[in-house]
């Protein structure tokens, strides 16, 4: 059953060029089942945080590593009366691959670990929430928690190759595409590879799709309206999207919540 809102909700949101950075209490439900093409990964600081990912109810201590994986269904709310408090970042694949450099992307099935190293390398990124960090300390907190999460996942890299540059032309061509409606025939001539093993190795390299990927780039550009002043529905047309209730669909199904309190909880945090 979904608790109610609690007024006391509240939430600090950042970003720096390459992810962005999140604070926030929750007194009982939090989240709506969603998903976001961007790892979410973070630490409770207070409370019981729970949430259902991959067919099981996890429940996050104080002190412990959630990972969450691109495009993964999850919720979120309080597991114990009190509510939670934590703090997440969210780093698109992209991110990491320049890193991992065509590797696939390291993948925790609980989602939940004690870990230390990856503990120390998530709090060095998310120690001053108010105030990014300098570029030479994010590279190298985002190295030390690419390596910590190889470690932790026990990835070994598979037989089977993957075609990271054709992957990431095709990436390349939809960031350059803002307003343009992009088919698989398209990112198969630009990127030089068939369709269905780009699409494939697209999911690996960066988890998420090829269609998905750009649906997130239209959230990202229409958030970015709103908060410059425009009206939900002029954003939202701004953005790419047919109109503001196709928005608002794909809204709750990217950030578990309509756009309308998540910009609520944004304008409490810039006003506290």
């Amino acid at each position: 059953m979904i608790t109610p809102i609690n007024d006391n909700d509240w939430f600090i949101h950042s970003r720096t060029p390459r992810m962005e950075r999140l604070e926030a209490y929750f007194g009982g439900h939090a989240y709506d089942p969603h998903r976001h093409d961007t790892y979410a990964v973070g630490v409770t600081l207070a409370g019981v945080q729970s949430f259902h990912y991959r067919g099981a109810h996890r429940h996050s201590l104080p002190g412990r590593t959630i990972v969450i994986h691109p495009d993964e269904i999850h919720d979120g709310h309080a597991g114990a009366a009190g509510g939670f408090r934590y703090r997440m970042i969210f780093i698109p694949p992209h991110v990491f691959q320049d890193i991992l450099r065509g590797q696939p992307l390291p993948f925790l099935p609980g989602g939940i670990t004690t870990d230390p190293r990856m503990a120390q390398s998530v709090v060095r990124l998310l120690r001053h929430i108010d105030s990014p960090p300098e570029a030479l300390e994010e590279d190298d907190a985002l190295f030390e928690l690419a390596m910590a999460m190889n470690a932790v996942t026990g990835h070994r890299p598979p037989p089977r190759r993957f075609d990271y540059p054709a992957a990431q032309r095709a990436r390349a061509f939809i960031d350059e595409s803002p307003s343009t409606t992009i088919t698989l025939a398209q990112l198969e001539a630009v990127s030089g590879q068939n369709r269905w093993r780009l699409s494939r190795d697209f999911r690996v390299l960066f988890g998420t799709s090829p269609y998905r990927y750009p649906t997130m780039r239209r959230l990202e550009r229409f958030k970015g309206y709103v908060q410059a002043g425009n009206t939900l529905a002029q954003a939202a047309v701004d953005a790419g999207f047919a109109d503001q209730s196709h928005m608002n669909r794909q809204f709750a199904d990217a950030y578990g919540m309509p756009p309308g309190r998540w910009f609520k909880l944004t304008r409490q945090s810039t006003d506290t």
